[in-house]
């Protein structure tokens, strides 16, 4: 499972931050690396960590989809004050950072990738995914922003690599913080890791057994 080469059975490729802003854990890659090798509908899941770096973790990405090629790929991000597992639904072509990056860059009004489109749509099938881990009793929503952070830059990255590959699903979960985390924030919602992992694992298993079109309802904003 550490080499690409000769891989002929899928590839489910899951992605989380190093940690960032002062925190000395991220909840992103404690999932995804406890998910690594674990089967996936026929093949396996391969986790890397990406760093938290402008440009950096950009490059990264595209690296990855580049050496594993994968079937499906699934990027996790920390976010203070969700309560949830939020499945993202676009990826903008902005990076505007309220705080530095662990490179001390903090780009204002920049592109995410200059002369590309506006948006990108994830593919999963985002509202089976969020069905399915309700139906579970797991907490879940749909997301409309992913922020303007690194989160959204490896996001917009990840669907802009694939943009011409319509067999491949991707998009990006945000997590809320851990509750080591949370007593170091207080007010801030956490979430224990066993239930985190079993949460991406369950929405990894809907986004394979899914098949055609999302789920349709109403998921719809005034404001």
């Amino acid at each position: 499972m550490e080499s690409p080469i000769g891989m002929v059975e899928p590839t489910w490729l899951v992605t989380g931050f190093e940690p960032f802003d002062g925190e000395p854990v991220n909840p992103s890659w404690e999932v995804a690396q406890a998910l690594h090798g674990a089967p996936m509908a026929g093949g396996r899941v391969v986790a890397r960590q990406l760093p938290c770096r402008f440009g950096a973790a950009r490059e990264a990405m595209q690296g990855l989809l580049a050496e594993w090629q994968p079937d499906c790929v699934l990027a996790l991000g920390q976010a203070a004050g969700r309560t949830d597992f939020s499945i993202e639904r676009i990826a903008i072509n902005l990076d505007d950072a309220r705080i530095a990056d662990n490179a001390g860059a903090r780009p204002i009004d920049q592109p995410v990738i200059p002369g590309g489109p506006a948006a990108y749509f994830a593919t999963l099938p985002i509202k089976a995914m969020v069905t399915g881990l309700r139906a579970a009793g797991l907490p879940a929503s749909v997301s409309h922003s992913a922020g303007t952070f690194v989160c959204n830059h490896v996001f917009y990255a990840l669907m802009h690599g694939l943009r011409e590959q319509t067999r491949v699903r991707a998009g990006f979960m945000h997590l809320p913080l851990l509750p080591a985390q949370a007593s170091r924030h207080p007010g801030q919602a956490c979430m224990p890791l066993p239930l985190m992992i079993e949460g991406v694992r369950q929405a990894l298993r809907i986004a394979a057994s899914h098949q055609g079109v999302d789920l349709a309802w109403s998921d719809g904003q005034i404001a």
